[in-house]
């Protein structure tokens, strides 16, 4: 198992992570707590978001370690959430009576939410770059 690097960008997208765990999981839970009849499918979408960012910040943290595979799939999920509600917002807007933390690919949060999964899997990409043996033994 690889070490940690102290420093580079997995740092950066780590502390991106942590903030979004924090804003779009108090954002949601405060929401939920006070107003769940308002909004529901948005309130729990928030939700859903932070604990998917729980997760982002997890995924990085192992593939900085030197184990790449769940960081693979938890960032394409992400960026998956985010284009899917992201586009049903605009497409079903009556389905969305307050906005989620993706909603409108993250146009809310500077569209961080929409960029931050495409910077984990480029530097995913760039610092463990996929090679035949790789992809099988991640197969076993």
């Amino acid at each position: 198992m690889k070490s940690e690097p102290r420093s580079g960008p997995h740092l950066v997208l780590l502390a991106v992570y942590a903030l979004f765990v924090l804003a779009a999981g108090a954002r949601s839970l405060v929401q939920i707590a006070t107003r769940f009849s308002d909004a529901p499918l948005a309130y729990v979408l928030s939700l859903l978001a932070a604990l998917t960012y729980a997760a982002g910040w997890f995924a990085i943290r192992r593939a900085a370690h030197g184990r790449p595979a769940f960081a693979r799939g938890m960032l394409w999920v992400e960026l998956g959430g985010v284009m899917v509600v992201g586009t049903l917002s605009l497409v079903k807007p009556d389905w969305f009576s307050d906005a989620t933390v993706w909603s409108d690919y993250g146009q809310g949060y500077g569209w961080v939410p929409a960029i931050l999964p495409i910077a984990g899997l480029f530097w995913l990409h760039r610092t463990h770059p996929r090679t035949r043996m790789d992809t099988e033994s991640e197969r076993a």
